[in-house]
């Protein structure tokens, strides 16, 4: 098995997602996130980014909703990628924390909203995918 990575749990393999170098290079650099999902609507890292400032500027809704697209777009990547719908979705692989700050955001938002059964599965669906997003984002 040289060169092959054995999975001895018996799950699915991690999905990692492809990176997107110039999305995630301007938003390190500083670049409006409203710029860069205007140019990389794909990139979920841009959707978590405006999610997270929208929310702490008290726009939950909007926080939402940026969450939500996020969300969408992560799992739209991930399907291409190869996930089935479950198994883990590493955080150690930089191109993943997009959907996942996604993932967490949506959650935040929808507990801020009362939307207590969407909050749950957000959590729930979080720690599955990343034990180390749960922890860093929970």
């Amino acid at each position: 098995m040289t060169g092959m990575t054995q999975n001895l749990l018996g799950g699915p393999p991690p999905t990692e997602l492809p990176d997107n170098a110039d999305a995630r290079t301007a938003l390190d650099d500083g670049t409006d996130p409203v710029e860069v999902a205007a140019r990389h609507p794909e990139y979920p890292g841009a959707w978590a980014a405006l999610a997270d400032r929208a929310f702490a500027a008290g726009g939950v809704i909007e926080s939402y909703a940026y969450a939500r697209t996020g969300y969408h777009r992560g799992l739209d990547a991930l399907r291409r990628a190869g996930w089935k719908g479950q198994g883990p979705v590493p955080w150690e692989h930089e191109p993943n924390q997009g959907f996942l700050r996604a993932l967490a955001a949506l959650g935040r938002a929808a507990a801020a909203i009362g939307e207590d059964a969407e909050a749950v599965r957000c959590r729930t669906f979080l720690r599955d995918s990343s034990p180390t997003a749960a922890d860093l984002l929970g």
